[in-house]
């Protein structure tokens, strides 16, 4: 790991990322951790699908609205300031109890998730974002979906 330097992030501040309907807010990523950790604000109004991450651990802070997060065999209903932990290789999803509406501060470990939807974003943008765009990237950080 790099080292990492002090800074600050100014609210709203962050990289956006947006493919699909999806958007994520990149506010810290692995180059200013030296790669320790990623934080990620999901504003998407999508739901996240069952999959496994083979190289992050997964902690998620619940901003907005109610959420139900199946991790493993539980299932935790999580509002405004409550953390659900999905460590890596365990199957989990993400779904808002009111469609299309909530938020989520994301941190995991170690950091570099990012790319991901850099990637994304970046087939968004060439007009090639699809189920192949969604394979690559997958596989390239180490994602199952199931």
């Amino acid at each position: 790991m790099a080292d990492a330097s002090a800074f600050k992030l100014e609210a709203g501040g962050g990289e956006r990322l947006r493919f699909g309907e999806i958007e994520i807010l990149i506010k810290v990523s692995a180059d200013t951790t030296g790669g320790a950790y990623t934080v990620f604000e999901e504003n998407q109004p999508v739901d996240t699908p069952l999959h496994v991450h083979q190289h992050e651990d997964e902690l998620f802070y619940v901003l907005e609205g109610e959420h139900v997060f199946k991790v493993g065999e539980r299932e935790h209903r999580a509002g405004p300031g409550d953390l659900v932990f999905a460590p890596r290789g365990v199957p989990h999803s993400q779904r808002r109890a009111v469609p299309r509406e909530g938020r989520t501060l994301v941190l995991t470990s170690p950091g570099g998730l990012e790319g991901f939807f850099r990637e994304l974003a970046e087939a968004d943008a060439a007009g090639t974002l699809g189920p192949e765009a969604y394979g690559r990237a997958s596989e390239r950080y180490g994602i199952t979906w199931l």
